[in-house]
């Protein structure tokens, strides 16, 4: 007599056909910002002919922004989905960096940062922000969101260009023209935070512009005609053969596991209307706004 196989067995077999069937790695969401706009793309349902908007936001009309602002929010260059997706960061080289609520759109921070280039948001409820070349940048500085435009700690970085968080390493790793540093917080529970320079390493090219960290133990760090791939646990550069030589990275995503890789490049000027994808490859086309940066949310 043959036996049948339980019921169990043949539900544990259709759950395996369907997750074979799709590819939960993929991004849900893209964030692209350029000009003074804001916009989150559905991922999947973007593509060279269609862009899929599920949310975009006007940095000269964010609700309970002071006016002064406005000004300091015409040229987005870095958006950042930070608690769970509920907020983002967004920074502007026209000198301003704002946290705003998903939902309402309404303003939950400001501050004056002169050619800010990257944000991050930090444990305690703070913000960290890299600023370029200015009179009154080429700085990493600290805030706290609740005391806007308070600066709480400042550190010297010539033409500041990223600033990523890694909460295994407890590290604050920054980018800068020639130099990739990292910082460990120093008297966070205190009214008066500041950070400690732990270890600095210089770039195997200058014009350092993005930093993106692949894992817990690799960086991608974007310079003026290369990207490379640093390795956190034996502080190498390689060249990062998918896009090795490609010049003027504004920034790069890459998912280690399926080898997909979304990136913008400056390609009018320091600007672009394309988002590049590889694995699966797709262009999506971006035609009414300066585009700069792509951030992915997953």
């Amino acid at each position: 007599m043959t036996k049948r196989k339980p019921i169990f067995w043949l539900f544990f077999t259709l759950l395996l056909f369907v997750a074979a069937s799709c590819n939960p790695r993929l991004p849900r969401e893209l964030i692209v910002g350029g000009d003074n706009v804001v916009m989150i793309l559905d991922f999947e349902n973007s593509s060279d002919s269609v862009k899929q908007v599920i949310w975009q936001l006007n940095t000269f009309e964010i609700p309970n922004m002071p006016d002064t602002m406005i000004r300091r929010m015409k040229t987005v260059d870095d958006h950042k989905s930070v608690d769970n997706h509920t907020k983002l960061l967004i920074c502007s080289s026209s000198g301003g960096t704002v946290m705003v609520d998903r939902e309402t759109k309404e303003c939950l921070f400001y501050a004056l940062t002169p050619n800010a280039h990257s944000v991050e948001y930090l444990p305690g409820n703070r913000v960290a922000v890299a600023l370029s070349i200015h009179p009154k940048g080429n700085r990493l500085e600290i805030y706290d969101v609740d005391r806007s435009n308070e600066v709480l700690y400042s550190d010297s970085l010539y033409s500041g260009h990223g600033v990523t968080w890694l909460e295994g390493r407890g590290l604050l790793y920054a980018l800068g023209y020639d130099e990739l540093r990292a910082y460990s917080l120093a008297d966070w529970d205190s009214p008066n935070p500041g950070l400690r320079l732990e270890e600095k390493w210089i770039l195997p090219e200058t014009g350092g512009h993005d930093l993106y960290a692949s894992s817990e133990d690799q960086f991608l760090i974007s310079t003026s005609t290369k990207v490379w791939q640093f390795d956190l646990n034996n502080h190498t550069f390689e060249p990062f053969h998918p896009i090795a030589n490609e010049p003027a990275v504004k920034s790069v995503y890459y998912d280690e596991k399926t080898g997909h890789l979304i990136y913008t490049k400056g390609e009018i000027s320091w600007w672009t209307h394309n988002i590049y994808c590889l694995n699966p490859d797709k262009t999506i086309i971006i035609p009414e706004i300066d585009l700069y940066k792509v951030r992915v949310i997953r």
